[in-house]
C-alpha cells in the first residue's frame, strides 16, 4: 500500500542525532554524541525517597488525572523563581508545565505562527525545536552566530528581506550545540529590533542554571516591557531529563491558547514527575544542589578541552563554553566534516554529531561537528579525545 502523508509531516526525517547514536550500541565504540546529564548528576536516592513517600501516603495525586495547567504547587514555586529574576510579572504573565521545553517550543510555534509565516533563528541551532518548526510548515530563516551571538546585522536584513516575521528562537546561554553565550549588549540589542519591527522572541533557556565559568547575564525575558519575550525552561539538565517536566512563562493570552493546543496534544504532562520535581526543589537546598551540577560539569569540561588542546590538530578550532553539555569543533574548510565524522565512528569507535544535523536548511554547509562532555566518563574522555586528535593530525597535519 502508498500511504500518504501529510504536507506537515512528509518533509520530517530521523535526527541524524538519533541515527548517529545507533553505532553507540556497538561494542567499544565512546560516544561524544549525546546529549544527555551525566549519570552521576542524578540524585537517585532523593527521588526514590520522594516518590516511596509520595506513593505511600498521597497515591491518587500521582495516579489520577490532573488539570492542563500543571502541578498548583510547582507552577507557585516557578512563578516565584522567576520573579525574582525578573521573568514573570504577576500582572501580565502566566505560566504552564510541559512535557519538556521541547513541548514548549512546539506549543509556542503552534499558537502564534500560520503556514509561511517567518520564524527566525541561529544557524546552527538545537534540532528537536527546528523539526517542530518545520512541521507547521513555517519560513524557517537561519541567521550565522558570532562569538557572542547572532550576527545582529544579518539578523535585521533577515526580518527586512523575509515577510510576516512572527518569531525569533534563541538559545542565549551555552547554546545547543555551539556552547556560546549571547553578550547583555546582544541581548538589549535584540530586544530593541522586536520593538522595532513588532515580533516575538521565544528564549529557550534549559542550560542557564549550568554555568560554571564567568558571571551571569539576565535574561531577554527580563527587560520585556510589552510581552514580547516567551521564556521556556526545563527540569531535564537540573534533575532527570525522563521526568519530561519543562514549563513557559509568557503574557497570559498566549498561555491561555498553549493551555488549549496542549490539552489537545496530552491533557496535561506527568503529574507524577511534576509533585516529585516541587518536592525534591522545596526539601534541598537547591543552590548546594545546582553548584554541585556545576562542579561535575566544569571538571568535565575542562578535562575535554585540556585534552583537546594537547591532542587535536591545530588546524582545528573549537569553543570553550562558559557552561552547558557542549563544545563546538570546526574543521578546515577543505576537509570534508562528513567523511570525517565517519570515520571516526566507523574506523576510530569514536561518535561525533556532524554539523549539518543543526543546519536551518539541507543547503547549508559547515564544516563543525559537536561534542558533549557531560555523558561519557572521565576515563572515556582521556581515551576518546586521544583516539580522536590522532585521527585528526593524521588526516589534517
Amino acid at each position: 500500500m502508498n500511504y500518504h502523508f501529510s504536507d506537515k509531516v512528509s518533509g520530517l526525517k530521523a535526527s541524524a542525532i538519533r541515527e548517529i547514536l545507533k553505532f553507540t550500541s556497538e561494542p567499544g565504540v565512546i560516544s561524544f554524541a549525546a546529549g544527555n546529564p551525566a549519570p552521576e548528576a542524578f540524585p537517585t536516592e532523593k527521588i526514590a525517597e520522594i516518590s516511596d513517600e509520595l506513593l505511600r501516603t498521597d497515591p491518587i495525586l500521582a495516579l489520577q488525572y490532573s488539570i492542563t495547567e500543571g502541578y498548583p504547587q510547582l507552577r507557585n514555586m516557578l512563578k516565584e523563581r522567576l520573579a525574582s529574576l525578573n521573568c514573570f510579572r504577576n500582572d501580565c504573565d502566566d505560566l504552564i508545565i510541559t512535557s519538556g521545553a521541547q513541548q514548549a517550543n512546539e506549543l509556542s510555534c503552534k499558537v502564534l505562527l500560520n503556514e509561511g509565516d517567518t520564524l527566525i533563528c541561529e544557524s546552527p541551532s538545537f534540532i528537536g525545536s527546528l523539526n517542530s518548526f518545520k512541521s507547521y510548515n513555517v519560513n524557517l530563516v537561519g541567521v550565522e552566530l558570532e562569538n557572542d551571538g547572532i550576527n545582529l546585522q544579518k539578523l535585521e536584513a533577515a526580518i527586512k528581506s523575509n515577510k510576516n516575521v512572527r518569531l525569533l528562537y534563541l538559545i542565549p546561554n551555552f547554546q545547543n550545540p555551539t556552547g556560546l553565550t549571547m553578550s547583555w549588549e546582544k541581548r538589549k540589542a535584540v530586544y530593541e529590533l522586536a520593538k522595532k519591527y513588532d515580533f516575538i522572541i521565544l528564549e529557550d533557556n534549559p542550560y542557564g542554571n549550568l554555568r560554571f565559568n564567568g558571571d551571569e547575564i539576565p535574561s531577554i525575558k527580563s527587560i520585556d516591557t510589552e510581552g514580547r519575550v516567551i521564556y521556556t525552561g526545563t527540569f531535564s539538565k537540573i534533575l532527570s531529563p525522563g521526568f519530561r517536566t519543562g514549563f513557559v512563562s509568557a503574557p497570559k493570552e498566549i498561555i491561555q491558547k498553549i493551555v488549549v493546543c496542549k490539552q489537545v496534544s496530552d491533557v496535561h504532562s506527568n503529574i507524577w514527575a511534576q509533585v516529585v520535581a516541587f518536592r525534591f526543589m522545596q526539601s534541598v537546598d537547591i543552590e548546594q544542589h545546582f553548584n554541585g551540577l556545576r562542579d561535575i560539569y566544569r571538571k568535565k569540561c575542562n578535562l575535554m578541552l585540556s585534552e583537546m588542546d594537547k591532542h587535536f590538530s591545530k588546524k582545528i578550532s573549537y569553543t570553550k563554553p562558559d557552561g552547558g553539555l557542549f563544545i563546538w569543533a570546526t574543521l578546515p574548510d577543505d576537509c570534508n566534516m562528513n567523511d570525517f565524522c565517519k570515520k571516526a565512528v566507523a574506523e576510530y569507535k569514536i561518535a561525533v554529531v556532524p554539523g549539518n544535523a543543526f543546519c536551518i536548511s539541507e543547503n547549508d554547509k559547515t564544516s563543525s561537528f559537536r561534542l558533549n562532555f557531560s555523558t561519557p566518563t572521565d576515563e572515556q574522555i582521556v581515551k576518546g579525545i586521544q583516539i580522536l586528535g590522532k585521527m585528526s593530525r593524521d588526516l589534517l597535519d
